[in-house]
């Protein structure tokens, strides 16, 4: 029997619907699931006719493959892949490559690379998005670890990649160590800070302006021609159109909390980690976590009061600015999540093509758009771009959009509707934009109270003071000093 091209390991819908799209594009795959039944369900089933070998071990899975033999995991993050790696190395010889497709962390990552590595052996950690359609009809995919395993692997991963115009595939290499799985977790940070500004302008909407969801569906429609053309405008478009089997909007039946898997708390925690502002993914991250608080919240709206609304505006004139405040937020998930990229990229040397992660980004992923063109225009002009913002096109935007954000986030406020994201987007912008902050505050009361020292604005940066407030302390000051 001919060897297969690569093995792939998990059958979960993920994993059949990868299998499927690499036979699909020429290439035969040889697949094992722990659980034999999903191998007979799966090769007999829809698999049935196509390059798609069952195996029952590891060592099948192993020996039906070609050298060097490129082993592919699509399975739970966490012990389990750690559990797999070990099964697998036994039955490998140098050179042999280890793929993790799942949603690992990156520091795991890192890890396991070190580990592969030590017994001669390659790895990649990939991030994979678009969902399950996406690994059917083509996703995003974001390879890094081991360089040397780029090139046996490129033809597969670039030929079942989302294409977009001229046939340029949404994979390229990312960078050695943890670096495909980091780039995976912004994207998903990202995908939290775009999802998050949509729901309240659909809150907005729906209590500010009492639209129904036929109305609202109306809007979201307009808004994917233009400047917010997405993948997510496009299924809230969808959403808002579906009828419940009463007739009614689905929307209105489902529940109000939203889960999360931990992607994005971990962007969120890495911005901590890293010290980047990255105030509106991270609150993205904590609305769904305060949504999660549903029985808490349905005791406190019967104790805590808020502002009555009552509208008289102009409808249509608002729906313009909560256009322009939904476009401008955009911006800054997108600007502050490069920021991530650019200071993880620096520490762990990674040397990142930020361009052509927004190529990547461009088809078959969650947060796929048009908006993505201009980023990558913006890189690919200037590789060496600080700050997103910094790009005319992208501050030009934004600065046409302030006003309509910033009535929006008014409005919102005046009535009591929240906008964690838009607003702690835009505390974001105005916070960046100033020379002076009131951090000098700060550092004199962090002196005052712990002698920690301050900079002073009359002498280089570099040296560090400290003043007896009081006239009772000393001239001993902390150890460290951290601005």
């Amino acid at each position: 029997m001919e060897k297969s091209d690569i093995g792939l390991i998990g059958l979960a819908v993920m994993g059949q619907n990868l299998v499927m799209n690499m036979s699909d594009h020429g290439f035969q795959v040889s697949v094992y699931n722990r659980t034999h039944s999903k191998v007979d369900a799966f090769v007999n089933g829809e698999a049935r006719g196509h390059s798609v070998i069952g195996t029952y071990s590891i060592e099948e899975l192993v020996s039906s493959l070609k050298r060097p033999r490129r082993v592919m995991m699509m399975i739970k993050a966490g012990k389990p892949v750690d559990m797999t790696i070990d099964s697998l190395i036994p039955y490998l010889e140098p050179g042999d490559i280890i793929i993790d497709g799942g949603n690992s962390n990156y520091e795991d990552t890192i890890r396991r690379l070190e580990y592969v590595t030590s017994k001669g052996l390659y790895y990649i950690g990939t991030g994979i998005s678009g969902g399950e359609e996406g690994a059917r009809t083509g996703p995003s995919i974001m390879p890094g670890g081991s360089p040397e395993a780029w090139p046996y692997v490129k033809d597969i991963f670039q030929g079942v990649a989302a294409k977009v115009a001229g046939g340029v595939p949404c994979c390229d290499w990312v960078g050695s160590g943890g670096a495909g799985h980091f780039v995976k977790m912004v994207h998903n940070g990202i995908e939290y800070g775009d999802m998050q500004p949509i729901a309240e302008a659909f809150q907005i909407m729906q209590e500010i302006l009492g639209m129904t969801a036929d109305e609202m569906h109306e809007v979201f429609a307009r808004w994917n021609t233009g400047k917010l053309d997405s993948y997510l405008i496009e299924i809230t478009r969808d959403i808002l159109a579906f009828k419940d089997k009463d007739g009614q909007p689905l929307i209105d039946k489902i529940l109000d909390t939203a889960g999360q898997k931990g992607t994005g708390r971990w962007a969120a925690i890495n911005a901590l980690e890293f010290g980047i502002p990255m105030n509106l993914i991270t609150e993205s991250v904590l609305a769904r976590s305060l949504s999660a608080l549903k029985e808490q919240r349905v005791m406190a709206s019967a104790i805590l009061e808020g502002p009555q609304v009552s509208f008289d505006g102009d409808r249509t004139a608002f729906l313009a600015d909560l256009e322009q405040a939904l476009y401008a937020s955009k911006i800054v998930s997108y600007a502050q999540g490069y920021m991530l990229m650019r200071t993880a990229s620096e520490d762990f040397k990674w040397d990142l093509n930020y361009g052509g992660i927004a190529q990547m980004w461009r088809g078959g992923c969650i947060i796929r758009s048009v908006f993505l063109d201009d980023i990558k225009k913006a890189y690919d002009s200037n590789p060496e771009l600080v700050n997103l913002l910094f790009d005319p096109f992208f501050s030009g935007e934004i600065m046409h959009a302030q006003a309509g954000w910033r009535r929006v986030v008014s409005k919102a406020a005046e009535f009591g509707v929240p906008v964690p994201a838009m607003s702690s987007a835009l505390a974001f912008y105005d916070g960046y934009r100033r020379e002076h902050l009131p951090a000098n505050m700060i550092q004199a009361q962090r002196d005052y109270f712990g002698a920690h020292t301050y900079e002073r604005v009359d002498t280089p940066r570099g040296e560090f003071f400290h003043t007896n407030w009081t006239g009772t302390g000393g001239d001993i000051t902390a150890a460290s000093y951290d601005a």
